[in-house]
């Protein structure tokens, strides 16, 4: 008998709806959640529905009726249904409160038509967002608990890992920390099956990948005075595409750039592949200039020194997996993503396209994602040649996907107890270790008498 549980994230460029499981008999609240099955919701994210809300609602419909199906019907009315937004709607919440609303409202009137358990539909905060993302990695690796051999929970002598997300509005790195966290708003206390815990954590709006995309145009564009026609050095030679000025300007991280031109006003940028002024403007994303703490990262936030390991999901995966696969490219130390985006950048449109015609859609932007990547986890979080290769670029963890979704459903669900579960062993599981033992010293017993049998009839023949 199993236990289920239904996350929606919406994202800012898509939603995922995400099925857990977990044995009903659940002692202690320390049995293992898993990753049931998956849909992604096709079209994009709810707050691209602001001027239509009633279609958000419907967009999710598709998923929640694979849920009906990937759920036995008798567990539908307890299983629980969350739905939790993050870096888009907290855009649009900003540029526009009643939209978000309105967009929230009917999410949730189509949610609560299905016969699960409805807990409501909510905008996480940056920090819920990182927060939750590492409680979901650690949880995954057992570095909080694991089951011994004889069945028994047991905390594992193990250090936490950083969890460092990459969305498409804002990305995310968390951490535990020792150091003196300067700043309160980045300090967060947590008590996990009896263990305290002191994280570092924050979240950068509008450091996403769609919206550095968008802030990288608005730059390019400001340097070549909003003419007809626009070189990018970030674009690979021989792509060109025309914009409309509203396609950039459109998002409060771009806003206070917007020119006096008419937003429908279109440009044709084309490509010219030139990896170091690429990398110039990438840079002026960031303000490495202003700190008010001993240190900072950017844009005056203050972080402490990375320590330890760290788990890199999410667009994270996504670009070093490209470089891997695609390019053929190791990424061991920060020079090797520095090189890697400079070849990405050097290369012409028809090689990328021939080299992965499947990606067409996100191929002329890898070059100023790898270079912002390389950007923000050197000069931003800074990585180093030591620190660099601790760190883990993954999707999954085992058949489960990292995020935030699976930490939000175990916070809310209170699966993860404050205080320390007691030694009780699981009876079950237990009188299962004491049959295989039997069974082996049974098996061992018999198979040294007929050893020995068989020595003495040899000898008697003898």
């Amino acid at each position: 008998s199993s236990q289920y549980g239904i996350v929606l994230d919406a994202g800012s460029s898509h939603t995922a709806m995400f099925i857990y499981k977990w044995p009903a008999d659940k002692e202690n609240d320390t049995g293992v959640v898993s990753e049931h099955s998956m849909c992604d919701v096709e079209g994009p994210g709810i707050s691209s529905y602001s001027s239509n809300p009633p279609a958000a609602g419907t967009s999710l419909v598709h998923c929640l009726n694979q849920a009906l199906r990937d759920v036995p019907k008798e567990k539908h009315m307890g299983t629980p249904l969350y739905l939790g937004a993050t870096a888009g709607m907290r855009l649009l919440n900003i540029a526009d409160p009643q939209a978000s609303d309105a967009v929230l409202s009917t999410v949730a009137a189509t949610l609560k038509s299905y016969p699960f358990d409805f807990r409501g539909a909510k905008i996480l905060s940056g920090e819920e967002e990182g927060v939750f993302g590492w409680v979901t990695a650690n949880y995954l690796l057992e570095n909080f608990i694991k089951r011994g051999w004889l069945g028994e929970w047991i905390q594992p002598q193990k250090k936490t890992l950083g969890a460092m997300d990459f969305g498409g509005a804002s990305t995310q790195i968390t951490f535990e920390s020792r150091d003196t966290i300067e700043d309160p708003r980045n300090e967060v206390m947590l008590k996990l099956y009896g263990q305290a815990y002191k994280v570092y954590t924050h979240s950068f709006l509008c450091y996403g990948r769609d919206q550095v995309l968008k802030r990288l145009l608005s730059k390019v564009f400001q340097a070549e005075g909003y003419q007809a026609t626009i070189s990018h050095p970030c674009w690979p030679m021989g792509y060109r595409k025309s914009l409309s000025l509203s396609s950039i300007y459109n998002s409060p991280c771009t806003e206070k750039e917007r020119p006096s031109l008419a937003l429908n006003t279109t440009v044709t940028v084309f490509g010219t592949g030139n990896g170091s002024l690429c990398t110039l403007h990438v840079s002026k994303l960031f303000d490495f200039t202003t700190c008010s703490f001993s240190r900072c990262s950017f844009d005056g936030i203050f972080q402490p020194e990375v320590s330890g390991n760290f788990i890199a999901f999410s667009a994270f995966f996504y670009t070093v997996d490209f470089i891997w696969t695609v390019m053929g490219r190791p990424v061991h130390l920060p020079s090797d993503l520095k090189d890697a985006a400079e070849t990405i950048c050097a290369t012409s449109w028809s090689e990328l396209l021939q080299k992965a015609p499947k990606l067409e859609k996100r191929l002329p932007d890898y070059c100023a994602v790898s270079t912002f990547i390389y950007l923000l986890i050197t000069k931003g979080y800074n990585f180093n040649n030591h620190s660099f290769p601790n760190i883990a670029f993954q999707k999954k963890a085992g058949e489960t996907s990292i995020g935030w979704a699976l930490g939000y459903m175990l916070n809310l669900t209170n699966m993860i107890p404050a205080e320390k579960p007691s030694s009780h062993k699981s009876m079950l599981y237990n009188c299962w270790v004491i049959l295989i033992l039997l069974f082996v010293v049974t098996t061992l017993t018999s198979l040294v008498t007929a050893i020995c049998l068989l020595r003495r009839s040899k000898s008697l023949a003898i």
